[in-house]
């Protein structure tokens, strides 16, 4: 199993996420399916946080993805919640409906059930991006429920301080 990030590690990603966003003078949201909300949670601890966070979605059944972030049904139909297509439609349904400049979006299978054959336990996929452009990651991640939904949130963070990072 993979070493889980500390608490203390995950709050100083958050802060310097809040940095860098503030920098830039970007606000950020979130599209949450398996982590259920950690990831807002996590940035919601950060003192300050407003500045910078303008919302998070936890969008946890396809109805939920479609009416909130307008996922296509025809996109959950083909591909499943837990594909790039999916988190692709979410982090920009998301930056669509809540005007942030940059949002993450995450789904996938956190366990002990619900895994098959091609997305087993463990499978998550991470979208980043706006509007206008969007990517997708997928990582298989290790451990029970509660270490792949905090791997999840640490990686959605980590990619968030990559993407701000890079827009200099």
């Amino acid at each position: 199993m993979a070493d889980l990030p500390s608490q203390e590690a995950l709050l100083a990603l958050a802060e310097r996420v809040g940095r860098l966003a503030q920098r830039r003078g970007l606000r950020l949201t979130t599209a949450e399916s398996c982590t259920g909300g950690g990831v807002a949670q996590l940035i919601t601890a950060i003192s300050g946080s407003s500045e910078w966070f303008e919302s998070g979605y936890v969008t946890y059944s396809n109805a939920a993805k479609q009416r909130m972030l307008g996922v296509a049904a025809g996109t959950l139909e083909r591909y499943g919640a837990v594909s790039a297509e999916v988190v692709r439609e979410m982090v920009a349904g998301a930056c669509r409906d809540s005007g942030a400049a940059l949002g993450v979006a995450i789904s996938g299978v956190a366990g002990p059930g619900g895994g098959s054959v091609e997305k087993p336990v463990g499978t998550v996929w991470f979208g980043w991006g706006d509007t206008a452009a969007q990517e997708a990651e997928l990582h298989r991640l290790d451990g029970d429920r509660a270490a792949v939904r905090l791997q999840a949130v640490a990686l959605a963070m980590e990619g968030l301080a990559a993407r701000l990072a890079a827009r200099g």
